[in-house]
């Protein structure tokens, strides 16, 4: 998180992660299109020749709160596959929250689990403890034939702590409740430790009531 106190401008940044092809950059484009032109910025795309990301996607979202503060969210991916790991723990360095995208074919298990331990390792070797970072995870591909059962992943959320989404990334479906699921985790984290409720008088439910508004949704709407 970035304060600038002179600006009253507050700076959150959120990562996408996962394993290659797991749908990280589709997200981002979903999201992009789903809002409107004045409630987005620019979509930056750094590809390979294969048109794999090599770099990151950057997504800032920007808008004015009624405490006359400016929130700016920027969104990043990273690239999924093994060979580019320095340039992962170089786009998670400052995240406030993370999600995780996994692939739901049955396929793509150990892939999903390598990226994951991935994940906490890049972590933990930017200074971060993996089991205190705001995290969601995503099933993505939902569409596809040979996924995961629905009823696996139920039982494998009510395991753990992490909100959990389902979602077809490619038609949008699941994206927008994955990605206010991550800003009201970050934000919660956020204001635990440095209060912007009592010092700006921002609530975090005015943020994402907000986001809401702009992807047609009810706040609040359950995870899996």
């Amino acid at each position: 998180m970035q304060l600038d106190f002179q600006a009253r401008e507050l700076t959150i940044k959120l990562v996408y992660y996962g394993p290659a092809l797991s749908g990280k950059t589709t997200n981002l484009q979903a999201i992009h299109r789903l809002l409107s032109p004045e409630g987005r910025g620019r979509l930056m795309t750094l590809e390979t020749r294969d048109d794999r990301t090599l770099f990151f996607d950057l997504l800032p979202l920007t808008f004015s709160t009624a405490s006359g503060l400016t929130v700016r969210i920027k969104l990043f991916t990273v690239p999924g596959q093994v060979i580019h790991n320095s340039t992962r723990k170089l786009v998670l360095q400052g995240a406030d929250g993370v999600a995780f995208i996994a692939d739901s074919q049955v396929q793509e298990l150990r892939a999903n689990q390598a990226s994951f331990k991935d994940l906490r390792r890049n972590l933990r070797e930017n200074g971060m403890d993996p089991s205190k970072i705001p995290l969601v995870i995503q099933y993505n591909k939902r569409d596809l034939p040979n996924i995961r059962p629905e009823a696996d992943i139920l039982r494998m959320a009510a395991l753990g702590k992490e909100p959990t989404f389902l979602a077809t990334a490619m038609h949008g479906t699941g994206v927008p409740e994955t990605f206010l699921g991550l800003v009201e985790a970050a934000w919660k984290h956020i204001e635990a430790e440095h209060h912007l409720k009592d010092r700006f008088g921002l609530d975090h439910t005015e943020v994402v009531r907000d986001l809401g508004q702009r992807f047609g949704l009810k706040t609040g709407e359950p995870a899996v």
